[in-house]
């Protein structure tokens, strides 16, 4: 079975990285650390690694003052190449809905969290930034606020083209359609809020509709 380049692209993302906790200056931290990639020349391997990182770190800042929840980022070592960010406390969209599949749905809690999810995703692309990574594997719920937080911008980047925020919304629809199936229409109601949230919504979701259609054909091919 061959295995979609952008698939292909993430495992090799995820060999690169560790993420593990710690604490910084006596608080519960989580620390995100980047590989050298040995193929490349020492120099440039430093020079690169250092502005992704840089960039990560960047856009979750910028993110945080578009009123999009992120964590506290603490501190950036260019030398170890890890970024140290506060520890979130709180279970991840992914697991919410796969007890909602297993014990059923709690519908006003699934609209709120849906609701959350669109509202995050417009103010980004609004202000041209396309996470790169939109699964719910990365989206927590703060057991304190019951508010989203999204976390790994590691594959994001700036962009106010509308095929790149579609695609951004199409690799979200495809976890959910994957992972989250017995949730229904969780995906209409994302959407729902993003038109809301979003000014710039219509040409996006006419962009979805391209990129849905594209990866239909795909999947009939293979």
């Amino acid at each position: 079975m061959d295995l979609p380049i952008s698939f292909i692209l993430f495992l090799v993302f995820l060999l690169h990285q560790r993420v593990f906790e710690s604490t910084f200056v006596g608080r519960r931290s989580i620390v995100k650390e980047r590989f050298s990639k040995k193929y490349r020349h020492p120099s440039l391997d430093s020079k690169l690694t250092l502005k992704r990182l840089n960039a990560e770190a960047r856009c979750m800042t910028k993110a945080r003052r578009l009123g999009v929840s992120t964590p506290v980022l603490y501190a950036v070592d260019p030398v170890l190449h890890t970024l140290t960010f506060e520890y979130v406390e709180g279970p991840s969209v992914k697991y919410i809905f796969l007890d909602f599949g297993t014990h059923g749905a709690v519908e006003e809690r699934l609209d709120d969290i849906a609701v959350q999810i669109g509202d995050a995703i417009g103010k980004l692309h609004d202000s041209g930034f396309i996470h790169g990574d939109l699964t719910t594997s990365n989206m927590l719920i703060q057991s304190n606020t019951n508010s989203l937080v999204l976390i790994d911008f590691g594959l994001s980047f700036t962009s106010s083209l509308p095929e790149d925020k579609a695609v951004d919304l199409y690799v979200l629809e495809r976890a959910l359609l994957s992972m989250h199936s017995s949730c229904g229409n969780v995906m209409d109601r994302i959407l729902a809020a993003y038109r809301k949230s979003s000014k710039q919504w219509s040409s996006t979701l006419n962009k979805l509709a391209q990129v849905r259609q594209r990866g239909r054909k795909r999947t009939m091919v293979g």
